[in-house]
């Protein structure tokens, strides 16, 4: 029996990274109320499991609608901060009135307790049909993967975001879910 056809990877993860984030920053993040739409139709979400978003960056299709939807769900939300490398994010409590502090790389979050969270919504460069993501390189969200193997670890992103094939390295963990402005499918 032949063995499937896997494509080749064609790009190195710099390469498709700089053109992935091109062709996110000529889009709409004001899609994220399609992508809120999706997600929570698809039943996914345990009831009063705890979720950790974050801050859309520019450029990022935008959360906060699904998240103040969350919110009123009942779901304790948390935002990750972002440690010195080489460690994983850490999450804390966050709910739409408390205030934010701006971490490294401009991210936002609050100075408020640490929750461990059931579910992390991660910001996505690009995306595969197989789960594969690519973020910005730095490591981040594979540790924090790594730290909370129980959670379930939905990719966020525009659809246009997708390709054939995300080069991948021996620490990378794929998704259980992407949630798009299309649809949300499991992977």
């Amino acid at each position: 029996m032949p063995l499937p056809r896997v494509p080749a990877v064609t790009e190195t993860k710099p390469a498709l990274r700089a053109r992935m984030l091109a062709l996110r920053a000529a889009l709409d993040p004001a899609l994220g109320h399609a992508l809120a739409q999706h997600l929570l139709a698809a039943n996914i979400i345990p009831a009063h499991a705890v979720i950790a978003g974050y801050i859309p960056l520019k450029g990022e299709i935008d959360i906060l609608p699904l998240l103040h939807a969350l919110h009123e769900r009942g779901h304790p939300l948390c935002l990750p901060e972002t440690p010195p490398r080489g460690h994983p994010l850490i999450f804390r409590a966050w709910a739409p009135h408390v205030p934010l502090t701006t971490g490294r790389f401009g991210t936002r979050h609050p100075l408020t307790e640490q929750l461990t969270p059931a579910i992390i919504l991660t910001p996505l460069v690009a995306f595969d049909e197989a789960g594969n993501r690519l973020g910005f390189g730095a490591g981040y969200y594979d540790r924090t993967f790594a730290r909370h193997p129980a959670a379930l670890r939905i990719g966020i992103a525009y659809g246009a975001q997708q390709v054939p094939l995300v080069p991948t390295g021996e620490h990378d963990l794929p998704l259980h879910f992407i949630a798009t402005e299309k649809r949300t499918q499991r992977l």
